[in-house]
């Protein structure tokens, strides 16, 4: 007997081994041992960046060339980039029990090996690679390493180079206000308050301009809550800058940038932007949305790249540039940026997603990736935020909620109202967040906004991911309990998900039953919600169960995104689209008249009294 419990017990660690880490997305970063660094410098090394100076014309982004030579090369060679340039200032104590003492505390914000398009490098010693830097508030150097990434040794250090101004105001984010009628704008700088004050000029499109104040924030070392991020993984994350513009005027076009008025009178500007304000709620116009969960941030110049995550993530960032003309609003649903404690990827990804959150509001949820860490008070006790603990995703990103440590919220937009639920905190009935979702849904006024969505990260509704079909719940273990009963009587459309890095969509269902039979229409009184993952935005992908349920009608294993497009109260559309070239993979619409909505479905409506 005790052979056998012996047996159970590695079947059930096994299956909770897989559960735990199929969809766990793994910074690249951390496979570098950087606390295991020794020196090996020798004279006969060297390598040199250039140019010296970069953004001379305000670019935020810039390329350089870094050339390298080893007098003994091999395919374990590789170049790590540093910011600050002064990497070895600092020294941290051993944090848990997955590191070793003694600790270089300072892990590369990039690395690329030496031979990556270097074919003659094992033969020749030389090479050369062109890597792309962004604006992050202070220089930059290029350290040659041997050894690979496990057990490196510091072969050579580059010179310095830095951007001209390195504290300017860069990578804005719009987000939906409290009220429909606000545009928060949010940024990063290198400048506190005590040097000078932030603001942004705005004003309607060759109209007069105003400013508004900003407030600032920021944060230490001390408010990570474990590694890396608070040791290899930290940097300093400069000052991140809040402005409200107030009272916009629906759908006009405004103008924007972002300022600092420093106290010897002179001022720093970033470019000039634009955006559209939101539809008034209930408004009839086209309204296009784009949702989708997990993407990531990738480097165009294919450093740090393993685990297939950059022609997911780009190719994310890069379909929806190019359709950014069609797009309104967008919904990234959990697991941002994938820093997992390594605060310098933060910086690259507010960089990745720019074009489009600067000009649309670029809304966010929270995911295990974001906040989960053991004695935090998040649902889970993983260690999947890698010490970040929230705080990252609660400074980067503005969101209407009431607190932001608390990560659910509704907005409104025009003909839709979102809930959007956090999956990182208890949701069940009798929670503060059930209180909210159910308040989220039944306050919603479905004359003048047909369209009710429900977003989270987490997959509380129906997915065949293979870690829930291991499981057995094909779904987040508790995710339904309460909530279904929610979506059904307040006759939710859609319910959106991240987690798992798939694409799927069910039948209208409701208590694991097809209510009605999955199709490309559907008309005539809501009858139940429709799941959609839309997890594959950027990370490594997941794979489906081997059991194909009757309610899983499409299972798409490729990186995409969902794109809502409301014509009018009557009419929606929802296309799911391939990263990779844009098109249209599967679709469905929703065409009924407000008495359709009205109309009782399963357990949506109070029993009625047959009395006249």
């Amino acid at each position: 007997m005790r052979s056998y419990g012996l047996i159970l017990l590695a079947i059930v660690l096994a299956l909770y081994c897989c559960s735990a880490t199929a969809h766990n997305g793994e910074q690249p970063l951390s496979k570098i041992a950087i606390h295991k660094t020794t020196l090996a410098t020798t004279v006969a090394a060297r390598i040199r960046a250039s140019p010296l100076v970069l953004g001379l014309k305000g670019q935020t982004s810039e390329w350089v060339t870094v050339k390298f030579s080893h007098p003994s090369p091999s395919n374990d060679d590789w170049v790590g980039v540093f910011s600050p340039a002064n990497f070895s200032a600092t020294t941290c104590e051993k944090e848990n029990f997955r590191e070793y003492e003694p600790l270089l505390c300072t892990a590369p914000i990039k690395y690329q090996y030496a031979n990556y398009k270097n074919d003659d490098y094992n033969k020749t010693g030389r090479g050369s690679l062109k890597l792309q830097l962004i604006n992050q508030r202070s220089d930059f150097s290029f350290v040659l390493f041997s050894g690979g990434l496990s057990n490196p040794k510091l072969v050579a250090v580059s010179n310095t180079i830095s951007f001209a101004n390195p504290k300017a105001p860069v990578y804005p984010r719009l987000a939906q206000g409290k009220s429909w009628n606000d545009m928060a704008v949010t940024w990063t700088s290198g400048y506190s308050t005590e040097e000078a004050v932030p603001f942004v000029e705005w004003g309607e499109l060759e109209g007069p301009q105003i400013r508004s104040a900003a407030g600032t924030l920021t944060f230490s070392r001390a408010h990570m809550c474990g590694s890396p991020a608070r040791t290899v993984g930290w940097r300093d994350p400069g000052f991140i800058h809040t402005s409200f513009l107030k009272d916009l005027w629906p759908n006009l076009l405004y103008t924007y940038k972002l300022g600092h008025r420093l106290y010897n009178g002179s001022y720093i500007w970033s470019q000039s932007y634009t955006f559209r304000a939101s539809p008034y709620p209930g408004q009839d116009s086209l309204q296009r949305v784009v949702i989708f969960g997990d993407m990531g941030k990738a480097e165009a110049d294919g450093s740090n790249e393993y685990n297939n995550y950059q022609p997911g993530s780009l190719n994310t960032t890069y379909q929806l540039i190019k359709d950014l003309k069609n797009i309104d609003i967008v919904f990234h649903i959990g697991d941002l940026s994938y820093a997992n404690g390594y605060l310098s990827q933060w910086d690259q990804f507010t960089a990745q997603v720019e074009p489009i959150a600067a000009t649309v509001p670029y809304m966010v949820g929270s995911g295990n990736h974001e906040r989960d860490w053991p004695g935090t008070g998040s649902f889970y006790a993983n260690m999947d935020s890698g010490g970040e603990c929230g705080v990252l995703a609660e400074t980067m990103f503005y969101v209407p909620a009431e607190n932001r440590q608390k990560f659910w919220y509704k907005t409104d937009f025009g003909m839709f109202r979102f809930c959007i639920a956090d999956t990182e905190h208890d949701w069940r009935p009798g929670t503060e967040q059930y209180k909210f979702i159910e308040h989220c849904l039944s306050t919603a006024d479905r004359e003048k906004q047909p369209w009710l969505i429900f977003l989270a990260h987490r997959v509380l509704g129906y997915s065949s991911g293979e870690f829930y079909g291991i499981e057995g719940t094909f779904e987040e273990p508790m995710g339904r309990d309460g909530l279904q009963e929610l979506w059904q009587k307040h006759k939710v459309d859609i319910a959106l998900y991240g987690h798992v890095h798939n694409y799927e969509r069910t039948c209208p269902i409701y208590q694991s039953t097809c209510v009605r039979e999955a199709a490309h229409h559907y008309t005539g009184p809501f009858e139940a919600t429709t799941h959609v993952v839309v997890g594959g935005g950027g990370s490594s992908l997941a794979k489906f169960a081997p059991l194909r349920t009757r309610w899983s009608y499409y299972q798409d294993y490729d990186f995409g995104f969902v794109k809502l497009t409301a014509f009018n109260q009557s009419t929606l559309l929802l296309e799911y689209k391939k990263s990779r070239d844009g098109l249209v993979y599967d679709y469905f619409t929703i065409t009924r008249d407000y008495r359709d909505i009205l109309d009782c479905a399963v357990d949506s409506c109070s029993k009625v009294s047959m009395s006249s």
